[in-house]
């Protein structure tokens, strides 16, 4: 069986960000023999939807695209960090899946909310767009500050590792049977 590959999203760029460290976490509990990429959007920096040609049409010309387009095609499957901010998620996030159409096409992508209340509006709104796009949507845990990890992005005891677990789980299932068909 060969070794799936799991590319790990920081879906914010904030200066004062704790999205590093859960996506670092996250990274750290996935199934032994995955293989796992943390994909900082900070890094990425993708310029806001400046590509001539609509998505849809595939004829991507920037390199910053280009770039995003093969980095997104060399993973299996994501799972997708996701902090909410005024009720949704971050416009860097909206910006990178609006920047490209068929690579997110049967994707599997699973979606860890974090923040107050979970991030349970952007998880739920992301899920939405990923639906959307297509892409085979896994919802999984959320993490509360107070409860789950602390506001500086510590990870917390009761952070439910065993959940992110279960999320992997569904994506590399998905990833088989994407594989199997």
């Amino acid at each position: 069986m060969s070794t799936q590959k799991i590319g790990v999203i920081v879906s914010s760029t904030r200066p004062t960000r704790v999205g590093d460290k859960v996506a670092q976490w996250v990274a750290s509990i996935a199934p032994e023999g995955t293989e796992v990429e943390v994909v900082d959007l900070a890094e990425v920096d993708l310029p806001f939807l400046v590509e001539p040609e609509l998505p849809a049409t595939g004829n991507y010309t920037l390199a910053s695209t280009v770039a995003w387009s093969e980095r997104i095609r060399s993973y299996d499957g994501l799972v997708i960090t996701v902090p909410e901010y005024n009720a949704g998620y971050p416009a860097v996030l909206k910006n990178a899946i609006d920047s490209l159409h068929a690579e997110w096409n049967g994707l599997p992508i699973g979606v860890v909310g974090y923040g107050w209340g979970a991030a349970a509006g952007a998880a739920r709104q992301l899920g939405e767009v990923l639906d959307r796009v297509k892409a085979v949507h896994l919802p999984g845990p959320g993490l509360s500050f107070g409860q789950d990890l602390t506001p500086e992005g510590e990870i917390l005891e009761a952070a439910p590792a065993e959940d992110v677990q279960g999320l992997y789980n569904q994506v590399l299932t998905a990833v088989r049977e994407k594989v199997t068909v």
